[in-house]
C-alpha cells in the first residue's frame, strides 16, 4: 500500500537548524499540484523542492539496511522519517528507472532526479556518516515531477504507466556519476534520458566534457 507522507518546518536538534524533514502520515485526500503536496514544506527551497523535486519516494527496504548499520538510531529509521513524501514496497533503485511515468491517484507523476542526501539525515537520527553511507550506497531514494495535478490520498492506487527509457535505471545513474573515470559516451548517453532533471543533465554534460579535455 501506498502511504503519503507531509509537514511544516521545525527545529532540527541540536543546533536547531530549521528542516522540513518531520512529515506525518497524510489522512485525508490532499491535493498534488506542480510544487509538490499542499500542506508539505521546505526550509531550504534552494536544494529541496520545486516543480523538478516535488514529490520524494524513498525505498521502505533502505530502513533495515541503514538500521543494520546503525543500531543505535534503529527505532527511529521507519517510514517517513527521513523525510520523504511517498512510501510504497517493492520499489528501489534497482527497478525505478528516470523517464518513469506513474498513476498516483488522481495525478500523473515522473521520476526525475535521484535525491542528493545531505548533513541533515546524520542530525535527524543522532547517526554521523549515514548521509554518506547512504551516498556511497545510492539509496536516497528519488524525486518525481507532477505531470497532471490531482487529488491523492494514503492507500490510493500508485501504478507504473509508462517507462519510456528502461535502462536508464537509478541504480545505473549512481553507477555512472560515481565512478572515477567513465565513458564519456555513456554520460552523454544518459544526459539524454527522456525525463532527466536539467540540472543532472548539465551535471553529465559538463563531466563528459572534462574527460574529453584531459
Amino acid at each position: 500500500m501506498v502511504t503519503l507522507y507531509l509537514g511544516g518546518i521545525r527545529p532540527l536538534p541540536p543546533e536547531n537548524q530549521p528542516t522540513g524533514m518531520f512529515k506525518r502520515e497524510i489522512a485525508q485526500p490532499v491535493w498534488l499540484g506542480r510544487a509538490g503536496l499542499a500542506g508539505d514544506a521546505q526550509a531550504d527551497r534552494r536544494v529541496h523542492g520545486g516543480p523538478e523535486k516535488a514529490l520524494h519516494q524513498f525505498p521502505v527496504a533502505h530502513y533495515a539496511r541503514l538500521a543494520a548499520a546503525f543500531p543505535a538510531a534503529a527505532a527511529l529509521l521507519v517510514p517517513g522519517s527521513i523525510g520523504e513524501n511517498l512510501s510504497a514496497d517493492g520499489w528501489e533503485e534497482t527497478t525505478i528507472c528516470i523517464g518513469d511515468v506513474f498513476r498516483l491517484g488522481d495525478a500523473r507523476i515522473q521520476v526525475s532526479q535521484p535525491r542528493s542526501p545531505c548533513w541533515k539525515i546524520d542530525r535527524r537520527y543522532g547517526q554521523e556518516g549515514m548521509a554518506k553511507l547512504i551516498d556511497a550506497a545510492g539509496i536516497a531514494g528519488w524525486y518525481f515531477r507532477v505531470v497532471e495535478e490531482g487529488e491523492v490520498a494514503t492507500g490510493c492506487r500508485f501504478q507504473r504507466i509508462d517507462q519510456p527509457a528502461p535502462a536508464a535505471t537509478l541504480q545505473r545513474l549512481w553507477q555512472l556519476w560515481q565512478a572515477q573515470r567513465p565513458y564519456p559516451d555513456a554520460l552523454e548517453a544518459f544526459a539524454a534520458t527522456p525525463g532527466l532533471a536539467p540540472n543532472w543533465t548539465a551535471k553529465f554534460v559538463e563531466r563528459a566534457r572534462w574527460l574529453r579535455s584531459l
